[in-house]
């Protein structure tokens, strides 16, 4: 497929007024997870609601980190998800969950992000 990124905004689900624009956040359809650096998390008021959560990175090391809520907007498509401290070092990505919750797809060819059509309710 090769990678791509994409920009986005994060907003706190309590307070909506407090939000940041993302440059770049890799397509990450690997990781179940959003990953967003923490510094920023924390700037807008997103609390840790889950501390000592494991994760196994792409070359076998598992690490800890911690998880909030937050809302999450590509365009005119948003979803709330849980959203991974990303601590200095790894990566910002947008994860597999927040791609579902978006009904949004990767087009590989055109590298981009596409609509993924009706929900399926049954």
């Amino acid at each position: 497929m090769g990678s791509f990124s994409v920009g986005c905004s994060v907003e706190n689900v309590a307070h909506r007024d407090r939000q940041v624009s993302i440059a770049k956040a890799l397509v990450g359809t690997g990781s179940e997870y959003t990953w967003l650096p923490h510094d920023v998390l924390s700037r807008i008021g997103i609390r840790r609601e889950k501390k000592d959560v494991q994760f196994v990175m792409a070359n076998g090391r598992t690490v800890t980190r911690a998880v909030g809520f937050a809302i999450i907007r590509i365009g005119e498509n948003f979803t709330v998800d849980e959203v991974v401290f990303a601590e200095p070092g790894d990566l910002a990505l947008l994860g597999a969950r927040t791609l579902g919750g978006l009904s949004l797809v990767v087009d590989p060819r055109r590298k981009k992000l596409v609509a993924a059509g009706p929900i399926p309710a049954a």
